[in-house]
Formats: C-alpha cells, sequence, structure tokens
C-alpha cells in the first residue's frame, strides 16, 4: 500500500474530522507531527525484525506506524475507543494488534505470553503526565519479560526518572528505576512537534531492563514500602516518615535505623538505593522477629 505520512498536520486534520475526533484534555492526548522525532524514538528502542513491542496510547498511530515497519509485532494498547475508526485507515498493517483497554488494568504478562512467544519485548510510549508514575511504577513491580522500555515524558518527568541522591528531583521513582534499569534521556522533544501543542517540553528516556535487580535484598514489597515511606511527606525526616507508613513507634524505626548506621535525622532524598536496601532488610528482620515473639507468646 502507499504509506501515508500521518504525522503531517494536514493528513491528520483530515482524517480527525473525518471521524468526528475530539482531543480529550482528561486523557492528556498530544499526537506527534515530526517524522524526525519518531524515526529518533523508534531508533532509541533498538527493535529489529525479532521484536516484539508494546505501545501505550498510539493515538493517532504515528509513532505506531514507524513501529511496525521496524518489530515482528506491535501489539498497541489504546483507552480511547473513538479512536477505532482512526485506527481502521491509519494502521492498516499486518502486524499489529490493536486492544482497547486501560493498560493498568491488563494482565501484561499474560499478553506477553499470548502475544510475543520467543520474541525480544520492548515497551515504547508517549506517556500522558497523569498516568506517567502509575505506568512505570507498574512495570518495574511487576517485572515483566520487558528487555528496554522507550518513553516520551515531559521533561520534568524524564529528569525525575534520571534523577541521582541529593536533587530536588530525586524521588521514590528515581530509586525505583534505579533499582531495575540503567537510564539514558536520548532527546529533548520541544512542544512544537505536537498538535495540540502542550505548555512544557519532553524528553525521551530510555529504561534499559537490568538481568537482575541493583541491589539484593530479603523483600522486595519492604523495599518498595520503606521507599514510599521515605518521600510521602517530602520535608519530614525519614524517622518520621517511616513511623508513619508502617504505624510503628519512633523509637522502634530509630532502633532500626541505628542498626544499619542511618541517621534518624536525614531525609530521604539524600540516601541511596544501597542504604534504603539496609533499611528494607532491617525492617524485614524486625516485622519476622516481631512475629515470631507474637507467636511464642500465644
Amino acid at each position: 500500500m502507499d504509506e501515508m505520512k500521518l504525522y503531517s498536520p494536514r493528513v491528520m486534520k483530515e482524517i480527525l474530522e473525518k471521524y468526528g475526533f475530539k482531543f480529550s484534555k482528561g486523557l492528556g492526548q498530544n499526537f506527534l507531527i515530526d517524522g524526525n522525532i519518531i524515526n529518533k524514538i523508534v531508533e532509541a528502542a533498538d527493535i529489529d525484525e525479532n521484536s516484539g513491542v508494546i505501545e501505550i496510547g498510539p493515538g493517532f498511530g504515528t509513532l505506531t506506524q514507524g513501529l511496525c515497519k521496524k518489530a515482528k509485532k506491535v501489539v498497541a494498547i489504546e483507552i480511547d475507543k473513538s479512536l477505532k475508526g482512526v485506527h481502521k485507515e491509519t494502521l492498516k498493517y499486518d502486524n499489529i494488534k490493536i486492544v482497547y483497554e486501560d493498560f493498568m488494568k491488563i494482565d501484561v504478562d499474560k499478553l506477553i505470553e499470548e502475544e510475543f512467544a520467543g520474541m525480544d519485548v520492548k515497551l515504547v510510549a508517549n506517556l500522558p503526565y497523569y498516568i506517567t508514575t502509575p505506568i512505570i511504577m507498574k512495570i518495574l513491580e511487576d517485572k515483566y519479560k520487558i528487555s528496554r522500555i522507550v518513553v516520551m515524558v515531559q521533561k520534568e518527568v524524564a529528569n525525575r526518572l534520571n534523577a541521582k541522591p541529593g536533587t530536588k528531583e530525586y524521588s521514590a521513582i528515581s530509586l525505583a528505576v534505579q533499582y531495575r534499569a540503567n537510564t539514558n534521556v536520548t532527546m529533548i522533544v520541544p512542544s512544537s512537534v505536537f498538535m495540540p501543542r502542550p505548555k512544557v517540553d519532553s524528553a525521551v528516556i530510555a529504561l534499559d531492563i537490568l538481568k537482575e535487580p541493583r541491589i539484593n535484598i530479603i523483600d522486595e514489597k519492604m523495599l518498595f514500602e520503606v521507599i514510599r515511606g521515605s518521600f510521602n511527606q517530602r520535608r519530614k525526616t525519614i524517622l518520621n516518615g517511616l513511623s508513619n507508613k508502617f504505624d510503628c513507634s519512633k523509637e522502634t524505626i530509630k532502633e532500626v535505623l541505628q542498626n544499619v548506621n542511618i541517621d534518624p535525622g536525614i531525609r530521604g532524598e539524600n540516601l541511596t538505593i544501597e542504604e534504603f536496601g539496609k533499611i528494607s532488610d532491617e525492617m524485614s528482620r524486625f516485622f519476622e522477629a516481631s512475629s515470631k515473639n507474637i507467636i511464642n507468646e500465644m
């Protein structure tokens, strides 16, 4: 077939008007209209004929088109069912499957098993601000069989994903990313390459998933709980944050922290992933000992 240049503003406007599509501010819809940027994102995803790609939020299909030309198979997950008619015209590829569901409700393990047998799976997305953190955390915590994640996000979000201890951008998601991946901000994307034009610039960040987590710990769930507790109220000390999170006395948390040589007065933003690992393991040991004591007293 003669391939349409989907990123052409003229083509996009014609097709969207034909199907009566209206942009949703609530879904953070901003469609790419720059072929050069699209090519660079596809290149950053490191896709070949053996790759399976999960794309979250294909939108009009401009990036999807580039992915379909390179990958063995693409599964695009779109929450907005009003795009079905548009997709029938823009995404006429034999190697694509479009799923009209909320990514947060999808069984991704099952999807990978059923759709990408024997393939190296990558995840690519142009993520709206409101859902970026929940989606990244879902992917990292649930340990899907994905080797690389390439996402376009607001520039400030990319800075948080790539942040180091002691910086104002450093947050719970910075640590979750560090725990599972190596990061690289591949490019800054100006707001002018989107329709409609957003108020802020974006950035593309690549996350290469580590074969093993960066640190060895007793309980991953505990690690993420400790991290969340430390950043729930950013200006609080780790002593206050953890005592609130775990509903423990400050004396108990203070003892846990002192056992691993962490100053109770420090804030979470100043601790490394290795230090969070030590706190997490000590918390795990404390709760295990406490439960044994309760059993013994019964």
